[in-house]
């Protein structure tokens, strides 16, 4: 069964994605300090978001400052003991939050040929440490409409990035979000070191509430655990077409984002955490916590830390 040799982590959101790229937030927000803190942890691996901008302009001629700060960033974790996850977080044409303003992607040739070459170049950048750093092709493909079009381009770009790194993990996850019940939409893995991925923030009436931007929730509605019918069995039902699939498929999964924004009370928080991780655990299934710093779910925030020290034990 495929597997890159990890456990648990937790996001590095908001770095080099999701933000106001300026050099005061890329120096800044996350430094070595940061990764040695996560490594005390006891986690054994960080997934970095990364968005295409910080790699190319915006008319495709590329940055060498986002790979040195990619590589700054594995190196940090290779000194502490960590793996790394670098996950495409938006590529041109395509981001799962629509406030990005991109669109076009699975319809454009030319988007999609923007995207094969910019894993070409990181795959020659970091494809020589294959039990280090994974390549997450894209983060949440958004319409179930997208599939056909999608699974065609991972194939594509899974053929490109193996002419330069025969041997670096893949993770190739679903629509809706990358929801676990989308698993099973995925083509055939296309190698043995191709790894089928999930997100999970079940449920999102209780994970989001008070979220800005989910437009359907009521956000002065507050959810406490007990009534949020969140139970193993309640897991053990949305995660099993994806076990199925993986099982089926001869590969395994990992849970590349799970968690509970900051508006819930820390030990609500860590109820949800409790009853996740024993389905996780009994499935094999590695999993990242959404995510370490701010982002509204950070969880080395001050807020955190009456519940951190017994958080840290489940994760």
């Amino acid at each position: 069964m495929a597997s890159f040799g990890i456990k648990k982590g937790v996001n590095l959101g908001g770095w080099l994605s999701q933000c106001d790229y300026s050099l005061d937030r890329m120096d800044h927000f996350i430094t070595e300090s940061d990764i040695a803190r996560i490594a005390s942890w006891g986690l054994d691996h960080v997934r970095l978001p990364v968005d295409y901008n910080i790699f190319e302009e915006e008319d495709g001629t590329p940055r060498e400052d986002g790979l040195q700060r990619v590589e700054k960033a594995i190196g940090w974790c290779r000194k502490n003991g960590l793996k790394l996850v670098l996950d495409l977080h938006k590529t041109a044409g395509f981001s799962f939050d629509v406030g990005e303003a991109e669109s076009g992607f699975f319809d454009s040739e030319a988007y999609q040929e923007r995207f094969y070459r910019l894993w070409e170049r990181l795959a020659g950048r970091f494809g020589s440490m294959p039990e280090d750093v994974a390549f997450e092709l894209l983060n949440e493909v958004t319409d179930e409409a997208f599939m056909p079009a999608w699974n065609r381009i991972a194939g594509t770009c899974i053929r490109r990035i193996r002419a330069i790194a025969p041997d670096t993990w893949l993770l190739v996850g679903g629509y809706h979000n990358n929801a676990a019940h989308a698993v099973p939409a995925l083509d055939l893995p296309a190698d043995s070191r191709v790894i089928y991925n999930f997100h999970c923030y079940e449920p999102v009436a209780f994970t989001h509430q008070g979220a800005y931007w989910v437009s359907w929730l009521d956000r002065d509605a507050r959810i406490p655990f007990r009534d949020a019918g969140v139970t193993q069995a309640y897991f053990e039902e949305q995660f099993a077409p994806a076990i199925q699939a993986a099982q089926a498929r001869g590969t395994t999964l990992y849970c590349g984002e799970y968690g509970v924004i900051d508006r819930v009370d820390p030990e609500d928080i860590l109820r949800w955490y409790e009853t996740i991780h024993p389905v996780l655990e009994r499935h094999g299934i590695a999993r990242c916590a959404w995510s370490y710093k701010e982002m509204d779910f950070g969880l080395g925030d001050a807020r955190m830390d009456s519940v951190r020290d017994r958080l840290i034990e489940v994760l």
